[in-house]
């Protein structure tokens, strides 16, 4: 007999429909089934891609006796975090509080009522037997003792990352940039890129912000390093040599072995940094993996709507990673080429993936040395290695895939049109561009009711509406869409959803922003996201967007909102660079300020391409025949102008572009901001 999961849309929830728990969504009546049988709430959350959730439940929520001791004890509730992060977001602070350690599958424990008074993560069997057991058996006896310890920890998640309105300062300096970054340094891994940790996560806001840094502060030491790990990454077994596209963090610290699952979200900000280190150093090595993943993402994630599907698996018939790893032997059928690629993917006859037996495609050697030491020249070799990846990847689609969850994201789609658009800036290719475009079009049609966001789109079970960073990154998304086309329609589009947001999210007396709407349902905590994770914050986002916004629509409202918002998190950034790396970009643009380019007359686009030949972080481009921007609105005309503006200042018409980029290098050398 199948439970309640079996009419829901999400994968991951479809995947427990036939489990002996008698799982429920969460919604009105499992709530209400708590509250009138007074049982605790067990709380479930995972998705669908994730290795341990799939482990949890083969070895306990497929257990006859645990389901039965779930089903006695407790109302089961099953949640798909893509679906429902705002419930996630609540439950991962009160694991954290409680065991001071976070992941999914997350397994938390309520009061009838929703507030949490035990969590954790992955249980083996008996322990979680056991746990069930002993709780219910306090519920029982002792039911002062949970709802105590519910009134305490509760208190503890409205508290978590609450910040006090603080007084916005004059002017941020060099000093408080690099106050953050020299901590930061000391957690570098010269040896194997990244940080000084494993497993290690990509964390691309994190170089990003990197990159700029070592750019506008020249920082050479840092500059290198940011490349170099950039590198190891592009070569390790976390990327996916033969068919695109990167895992989403590696279980070791030599980028060599991958926890499978590839998610969009990492993968659109992804293509994003590779192509603005490709811009700022060109590196074959770049554009290819740009490429590449952009290939893998239109191959294997584009819907016929043009939005993207969500993640693939990290399992394959049962196995993590059987779909991307490869025996010795089956290099075979590269016949005559096969011992030259064993040695440049390291394909080794007991495999370099020791504990399993197997091989994961990786390069650890740098290709200029390869290629040197087999006779080609560089171009001879790109053709040559796009030739014998495209028959691994033939070999290897007669494989089982691994699931794909066709749930489809706001948020991580406008992540990944944004990632489109700027490799369409950086190298000039028209498809990445109308994917970007489709994407816009998808979240217009699909994603939006009544002008409103919505998380994903409607369903037969339920409309979600939109949480903040659905607002901020199609917001950012938007802004970049303009930038590229100089078509203004993107961006009216993006100040309406900023007033929205403003109008949603903003708590005027509180100075901060809210994940969750106004209008939307009551959980045990209204939260702010503050720090920057995997993904940039919502909060982080929101505001470096409001700022570009306030530039381009000379509205003081904007800025005068984003200023307070920063201005609370400010102390924060150098505490932890790493957790604050968005708003670490802001406070750089605080100090060195930001270029607006204006471009008019018929040769606007064309002068945009020419100028993003030039690698300038910290800009905004606008342009056009005819506009209402005010930057814009008294330059009109088909006669070619650029200007240049800091600071309510623009400077006189350039006839060219060299002259413009010259001015910007004056600017900065000269530093006038502070």
């Amino acid at each position: 007999m199948a439970n309640k999961l079996q009419n829901e849309t999400s994968p991951y929830l479809k995947q427990h429909a036939h489990n002996p728990v008698d799982w429920m969504p969460w919604g009105a009546e499992a709530l209400a089934k708590a509250k009138n049988e007074n049982k605790l709430i067990l709380v479930s959350i995972g998705y669908s891609a994730c290795h341990w959730c799939h482990v949890m439940e083969r070895e306990s929520f497929e257990n006859e006796a645990i389901a039965q001791t779930m089903n006695k004890f407790f109302v089961p509730i099953k949640i798909d975090r893509e679906e429902r992060p705002d419930i996630d977001q609540i439950y991962m602070i009160a694991v954290q509080l409680m065991t001071n350690a976070g992941g999914w599958p997350l397994n938390c424990i309520c009061l009838p009522d929703g507030r949490p008074i035990y969590g954790g993560t992955y249980f083996r069997p008996q322990d979680w037997q056991n746990v069930l057991l002993q709780i219910a058996q306090m519920w029982e006896e002792t039911p002062e003792v949970a709802i105590d310890y519910a009134q305490r920890l509760t208190a503890g998640i409205h508290k978590a990352e609450q910040l006090p309105i603080l007084p916005i300062p004059e002017q941020y300096s060099l000093l408080d940039i690099k106050s953050v970054v020299l901590p930061w340094k000391e957690q570098f891994d010269f040896k194997d890129g990244g940080y000084k940790r494993a497993p290690k996560f990509p964390l691309p806001n994190n170089w990003l912000f990197l990159l700029r840094y070592a750019v506008l502060a020249e920082d050479d030491t840092v500059l290198e390093h940011v490349h170099f790990t950039l590198e190891k990454i592009a070569n390790g077994g976390i990327y996916d040599q033969i068919g695109g596209g990167f895992a989403r963090y590696s279980v070791d610290g030599q980028w060599h072995v991958p926890h499978f699952e590839k998610m969009l979200y990492d993968n659109g900000q992804l293509i994003s940094l590779y192509s603005e280190a490709y811009q700022q150093k060109p590196n074959t090595l770049y554009k290819r993996v740009v490429e590449e993943t952009i290939t893998w993402a239109e191959r294997e994630m584009l819907a016929p709507n043009g939005g993207f599907y969500s993640a693939l698996d990290a399992d394959s018939e049962g196995v993590e990673g059987k779909f991307y790893t490869f025996d010795y032997s089956e290099f075979d059928i590269l016949g005559e080429d096969a011992d030259l690629f064993r040695s440049y993917f390291n394909i080794v006859k007991n495999g370099n993936w020791v504990e399993e037996s197997t091989n994961i495609p990786l390069v650890n050697i740098a290709d200029q040395i390869f290629i040197a030491e087999a006779g080609f020249t560089a171009e001879e070799w790109n053709s040559y290695l796009k030739e014998i990846k495209n028959k691994l990847l033939s070999y290897r689609e007669k494989r089982i895939r691994p699931g794909l969850d066709n749930k489809q994201l706001t948020t991580w789609n406008a992540l990944l049109l944004k990632g489109l658009v700027d490799a369409y800036r950086v190298f000039d290719e028209d498809r990445c561009l109308n994917l970007a475009l489709g994407i816009g079009h998808f979240i217009g049609n699909n994603c939006m009711e009544n002008d409103v966001l919505l998380h994903q789109p409607a369903d037969h079970n339920r409309k979600i509406s939109g949480f903040l960073d659905d607002y901020a990154f199609t917001i950012e998304a938007y802004i970049a869409l303009y930038e590229a086309t100089f078509d203004e329609s993107w961006l009216l589009e993006s100040k309406a959803l900023a007033d929205l947001a403003i109008s949603f999210f903003y708590d005027k007396g509180d100075k901060t922003f809210y994940y969750t709407g106004s209008d939307a349902e009551e959980l045990i905590a209204r939260k702010s996201e503050i720090m920057d994770n995997v993904i940039p914050a919502s909060t982080s986002t929101l505001v470096r967007q409001l700022y570009k916004l306030g530039l381009l629509f000379d509205d003081e409202n904007y800025t005068a909102i984003a200023d307070q918002v920063f201005a609370n998190v400010f102390p924060h950034i150098k505490s932890y660079g790493s957790a604050y790396s968005n708003w670490a970009i802001q406070l750089l643009e605080h100090h060195f300020g930001t270029n607006e380019i204006a471009l008019t007359g018929e040769h606007a686009l064309a002068w945009r391409k020419e100028l993003d030949n030039s690698y300038i972080p910290n800009k905004i481009t606008l342009g056009g025949t005819k506009s209402t921007l005010p930057l814009l609105k008294n330059r009109q005309g088909l006669e070619p102008k650029a200007y240049l503006c800091r600071n309510k200042t623009c400077s006189l018409p350039q006839p060219s572009i060299a002259q413009i980029t010259e001015l910007i290098n004056n600017n900065r050398d000269n530093n006038p901001i502070n």
